[in-house]
């Protein structure tokens, strides 16, 4: 995490519940000119985190901490802008965002934007070049942003109930970048539990994962999103935040359901009410140079192993959302080599 003295403080008068301390010391930090500050304070000011709702102020004060030289606020506020939190999603201006941060020199974003960029000469010639020398803001118009909005056709797998998968629905550089954003944000995957209303390790699996909340996510993520819902006919706003799951040799997830399960929450009611059920799963595969690692179907009788670049989605619940138990499936062990998937959760109601 990026901090400074003003940021560490804050922190502490957020531990102590003194939200409004904390916003005056990032005040003060930034006015000082520290870029961490601005940074923190513009994060809070645009989603509204213990602090008021101010989109536009925030925006600025992550413009100020990449113009002090932390160029990584700039691509905050390309994933923001992107994904709409509170506000409606803007992508050209997401782009602009992160178009600026690979001109102030964030690594991660000009990976970013080569892979993105449609004029795949363009991104060739670029990536060639000298970074600073390379036109930022051309190869971000260069990204047919309607496109994202736009599914190639399904092959049914079953039809009831719904298992669809998918090839090339993004291209082999995006897996890599996705896959980057991912490494060194690993830790051991868990498993919703809506009687504690939180994640928990459990046995039945051993693979780790990364979570892009609204303070990661990143442009990628929110298009890829996009194109996940054409293809499955759901809004992005029904999403949960991106996943990406890294599984190791001999690495699963033994059979189990993605729905919100009343067997094993006390609270399901209410938690229908307050989250709906995760009525769909969609799985991008990042890469396919493993064995193993197949997503299967017990009760349906058959097993997928996508393609790099490919994609499944397949419908957990009933029409009346509730649990569909034929749906049970799993991630068969690695037997060699490293898989790299995306999973999104999509529930039945908007979650942004």
């Amino acid at each position: 995490m990026t901090t400074s003295p003003w940021v560490e403080r804050a922190l502490a008068f957020d531990a102590a519940d003194n939200p409004s301390a904390a916003i005056d010391e990032l005040s003060r930090g930034t006015r000082a000119g520290d870029a961490p500050s601005a940074r923190a304070l513009g994060l809070r000011l645009f989603l509204g985190d213990r602090a008021p709702l101010l989109p536009d102020a925030g925006l600025q004060f992550l413009g100020e901490a990449c113009d002090a030289g932390l160029p990584e606020a700039a691509a905050r506020a390309a994933g923001l802008v992107a994904l709409g939190v509170r506000t409606p999603p803007n992508w050209p201006l997401a782009l602009n965002w992160l178009a600026r941060a690979a001109h102030g020199g964030w690594e991660p974003a000009r990976r970013q934007l080569l892979a993105l960029c449609d004029d795949r000469d363009l991104a060739a010639r670029s990536s060639g070049q000298q970074p600073a020398k390379a036109d930022w803001g051309a190869i971000a118009r260069a990204v047919r942003l309607a496109d994202w909005r736009r599914s190639p056709a399904p092959t049914i797998r079953s039809d009831e109930p719904r298992v669809s998968t998918f090839d090339d629905l993004v291209r082999p550089e995006i897996c890599d970048v996705l896959i980057s954003f991912a490494d060194g944000r690993l830790e051991r995957a868990r498993v919703y539990d809506a009687a504690r209303r939180q994640e928990i390790v459990v046995a039945h699996r051993s693979n780790t994962i990364a979570i892009f909340g609204v303070d990661s996510v990143e442009v990628v993520h929110v298009l890829l999103q996009a194109r996940m819902a054409a293809a499955c006919g759901m809004s992005e706003r029904c999403m949960e935040a991106p996943t990406v799951l890294h599984y190791s040799p001999g690495e699963e997830i033994r059979d189990h359901y993605d729905f919100v399960d009343p067997n094993i929450s006390d609270d399901y009611p209410a938690e229908i009410a307050r989250n709906g059920q995760r009525l769909i799963t969609f799985i991008v595969y990042l890469n396919d140079d493993y064995d193993g690692g197949e997503t299967a179907f017990p009760m349906l009788g058959f097993e997928h192993k996508g393609r790099r670049g490919g994609g499944i989605y397949f419908v957990n619940a009933l029409p009346d959302l509730s649990p569909d138990r034929r749906m049970v499936h799993a991630g068969r062990p690695t037997t060699r080599g490293e898989k790299w998937i995306v999973t999104q959760f999509i529930r039945d109601r908007p979650m942004r």
